[in-house]
Formats: C-alpha cells, sequence, structure tokens
C-alpha cells in the first residue's frame, strides 16, 4: 500500500515472523557447494568411511568403489538436473516425486525426506558429542557427557539457522576449507613424492582385478553412503541466483568434486602404506577401536605430530558443518511442506532475515527428541545413535533416489516439456538401476552398515516403509493448497 491509501495498515514488529517466500538471490554456486558439501562431511567421510571400506571391503580397490559410487550419481544427476529446470521447490525430492509419480508417493517422500534428514543430523550429533567431550577431556580435564556437547551445540545451530542462509554459507565455507585443506595437502604431497613404500600402485587399486577383490559391494555401500548430500543443491533453488544455470551447475560441480576428492585421498592413502599392506594396516585401526588413526597417522607422518592435535578438532567442526547443513535442509523441508498445507501453516512462516525461523525451532526440537532418549538410556552414542542414525538414513535416501528418477521418466513422457533422450529417459533409467543394485548391497550388508546385530537391522529396515506408508496416508488427510 502506499500512503494515500485509506485503509490502516497493520504495524509489525521486526523480529515477527511472516508468511512468504525464501529470500532470492541469495546463494551462487559456491554458496549453495559449501551447503552440500558440508553436508558430506568429507573429514568424517574419509575417517569414517574410508577404513572400513578398506578393511572388510576390497582392500586397496576402494577408491574403485568411489568411482562406481561417483557414475551412479552422475547419472542420476542428469535426469535430477533436467527436473530441476522445471520444478524449483525448497521441497525437492517430494515436489519432483509427486510431479512425475503421484501426490500420494509424493507426500509419502516428504515423510522418508524429512525422516532421512533428521536422522543423519542425530547420527552427526551423536558421533560430534562423543568427539568434543573427549576433546574437552583431553585439553581441559573437564569430563562433559557427550549429550551435554550435543545439546549445547542444537542452540549454536538452530541460532546460525535463524541468522539467514548468507550467514550458515560463510560459516559453513571456513570449515569446508579447513578440512578438504589438509586432506588435499596430504594427497597432493604424497602424489608428488611417488606414494609410498610401493610406489603409487595405480594397477592395485584401479585395475577391475582390483576393484573386485575381496566384498566390493561393502565398499560400493560406503562409498554411496559417502555421496550423500548433494542432492540439497536443489533444496536452495528458490534462494538461488539463476536457480535454473546455478542449481545445475552447483549439482554437477558438487558430484564431480567429491568424487574425485574421496576417490584421490582414499588412493594416496592406501599408497602411503602399500597396496599390500593396506587391508592389514585398516583392519588394525578397526580392531583398536579408533578407525580414524588409519586416517591419521599417515597424514602426521607427512606433515608432523601437530596434526594429531589438529584433526580430531577438524573432525569436530566437519561434524558440525554437516550438522548445520542439514539442519537448514530439514527446516526447508518443513517450511515447504506447511506452505503446500500438508503441515500446520505456522511453519512457512519467514523471520525478518527470510529464514524459516519456526520450522527451524520445530527440527530442532525433533533433534532433542532424536537424541535424548538414547542419552538417558545410557547407550554409546557412536555404537547405537550413530550407526542406527547413519544406516536409516543411507537407505532413505536411496530410496527417494530411485524413486526421482522414476519419476523424472514419468514426468517427461507425460509433459514433453523436454525431449533430449538422454537428459529425460537414458540416463535417468541407468541411474535407477544403479541405485537399485545399491540398494540391493545395502540391504544385505545393513548389519555391517549399522554395526549392530540382524534384529535390529531388520527392525531399522522397516522404519523406512513404515514412514512411507504414514507419509502417504497423513497426506491423504489433508488437501494441498497447490499441486
Amino acid at each position: 500500500m502506499d500512503s494515500q491509501t485509506a485503509v490502516p495498515i497493520k504495524q509489525t514488529a521486526p523480529d515477527a515472523p511472516t508468511a512468504g517466500k525464501l529470500k532470492p538471490n541469495s546463494l551462487g554456486v559456491l554458496g549453495i557447494l559449501f551447503f552440500v558439501l558440508s553436508a558430506q562431511a568429507p573429514l568424517t567421510g574419509v575417517a569414517g568411511a574410508v577404513p572400513i571400506a578398506v578393511a572388510i571391503g576390497n582392500g586397496a580397490g576402494a577408491p574403485a568403489a568411489y568411482l562406481a559410487a561417483g557414475l551412479i550419481t552422475l547419472l542420476f544427476s542428469v535426469g535430477f538436473v533436467a527436473m530441476g529446470r522445471h520444478v524449483v521447490d525448497a521441497g525437492a525430492f517430494y515436489r519432483y516425486i509427486g510431479r512425475g509419480l503421484g501426490r500420494n508417493l509424493g507426500n509419502g517422500s516428504a515423510g522418508i525426506a524429512l525422516f532421512a534428514y533428521c536422522a543423519i543430523q542425530a547420527a552427526m550429533y551423536g558421533l560430534y558429542g562423543a568427539t568434543v567431550s573427549g576433546l574437552l577431556a583431553h585439553y581441559t580435564g573437564f569430563d562433559a557427557p557427550w549429550w551435554v556437547c550435543a545439546l549445547v551445540t542444537m542452540v549454536i545451530v538452530q541460532v546460525l539457522g535463524a541468522a539467514g542462509i548468507e550467514m550458515g554459507a560463510k560459516v559453513l565455507a571456513v570449515f569446508v576449507l579447513a578440512e578438504f585443506s589438509i586432506l588435499s595437502a596430504f594427497a597432493v604431497v604424497t602424489l608428488a613424492k611417488g606414494g609410498g613404500p610401493e610406489g603409487l600402485g595405480f594397477a592395485d587399486t584401479f585395475s577391475p582385478g582390483a576393484a573386485l577383490q575381496g566384498a566390493p559391494g561393502v565398499a560400493l555401500m560406503f562409498a554411496v553412503a559417502s555421496m550423500i548430500g548433494f542432492e540439497a543443491t536443489a533444496i536452495y533453488g528458490e534462494e538461488a541466483r539463476e536457480p535454473r544455470r546455478t542449481v545445475p551447475r552447483a549439482t554437477y560441480a558438487a558430484v564431480a568434486l567429491v568424487t574425485g576428492f574421496f576417490a584421490f585421498a582414499s588412493w594416496m592413502l592406501i599408497s602411503s602404506y602399500g597396496a599390500s599392506k593396506a587391508t592389514e594396516a585398516a583392519g588394525q585401526a578397526l580392531a583398536g577401536g579408533d578407525s580414524t588413526t588409519f586416517v591419521f597417522a599417515p597424514i602426521a607422518a607427512q606433515f608432523g605430530t601437530w596434526v594429531n592435535d589438529v584433526l580430531p578438532i577438524l573432525l569436530a567442526t566437519s561434524l558440525f558443518a554437516g550438522i548445520l547443513a542439514f539442519h537448514n535442509s530439514a527446516n526447508r523441508y518443513l517450511f515447504s511442506l506447511s506452505r503446500e498445507g500438508l503441515l500446520p501453516g505456522r511453519l512457512s512462516a519467514i523471520n525478518r532475515r527470510h529464514s524459516p525461523g519456526a520450522a527451524g525451532g520445530v527440527q530442532t526440537a525433533v533433534a532433542v527428541c532424536l537424541v535424548v532418549p538414547f542419552a538417558l538410556a545410557g547407550k554409546d552414542p557412536v555404537l547405537t545413535l550413530f550407526s542406527w542414525g547413519s544406516g536409516v538414513a543411507v537407505l532413505s535416501i536411496m530410496l527417494l533416489y530411485f524413486l526421482t528418477s522414476a519419476s523424472v521418466v514419468a514426468f517427461f513422457r507425460r509433459e514433453r516439456l523436454d525431449t533430449r533422450p538422454w537428459n529425460t529417459l537414458i540416463a535417468p533409467l541407468l541411474g535407477a538401476v544403479g541405485i537399485a543394485g545399491a540398494i540391493w548391497l545395502i540391504l544385505e550388508n545393513f548389519t555391517t552398515l549399522i554395526g549392530g546385530d540382524r534384529t535390529t537391522a531388520l527392525w531399522l529396515e522397516l522404519t523406512v516403509p513404515a514412514v512411507l506408508v504414514l507419509g502417504i496416508a497423513a497426506g491423504r488427510l489433508k488437501r494441498p493448497v497447490r499441486q
């Protein structure tokens, strides 16, 4: 209204939330890329997954599994990006699936997406709490319970999430660059020196025989798990500058960078031990109860013992960055679902910094509800909360990938908005086949993934279809605001 309008203007407090859209033109390619890389927590992925992939997977051939996982992800990305040019929404997965496979499956996938992001964030809180608790005890002598560290961090994450997307991107940029830098520096120096005691061992790592030795399925499973998070590029589409150009660029850049990084870093780690000795070294690290020593030891040998003090801190900041990234992903899902009329309208409110503040508060409350029971039960946060949460999150996200690939094919066959065969049919179908294979491997090795028994694994596996059914049922009780 202008000042001449007779209708009185309702005054709104500066901090009062309003319903509307997320802040447009806030993120460029680099900003989105930092959110994606933070969600994938590079140091956490290398220190946590690589030793297991080497020890009980395909040994020195583990880096080849990352290339295979990257290829599957790249094929999926082709259709994912094509869909993103026509559907720009903070709900990403469920909007994509709903447009192609129908509202019911779209609503069910919304439940799975929320479940996955909240589960992985809770899982990271478990490992983060244990890591920070250990650091505090080591440097200050203060014995803080892991759950206290987690709860304090939830408050910090809530504040940063409410402060706006630009602030989050800046914080994540610092942490991501720090962990990438030290791991990349180690890999480059090792390569420049010609590798370890047995040389670079390229054939011992990337030849078909090396890639298929041992249990390649286990290695591929952990490699696929390390790729989770790149799909967040579409979640920030509403806040991106020129989303139809920025999101595709960020997506392909994320897949290429993460694939190359994990393959290169893991190859140099194996080379530093020697291909013939790497499997034994990884097994010893696992048996000793601290798999990170497989990664930290050669880096310390390369750069000096000071690394042993820095890397645990970077591991904590890596986890913090991942937690913040998944917090932002989950609250945007809640915001989008509220705007669609599938959740209470209050959750679509945005604060003065154009952040979904109400949704962020609910997401933090969900994190508290997921973490506190493990604390009250006295469970080990790494062996239970981290392992279980990671397992169900990986299975959930892979199911969403599969449904999205199928939706891309259905959507473009019906709408004919893009008739390129490779982008809308061939690549999505190939990606769906690869993802289906990955899901089968995850189910076959789920007990290994969660580090638990078969009964626990079965119950956790059943949560995913249960959430899908609940999401469909909840959606049928609500009438969406828009189609």
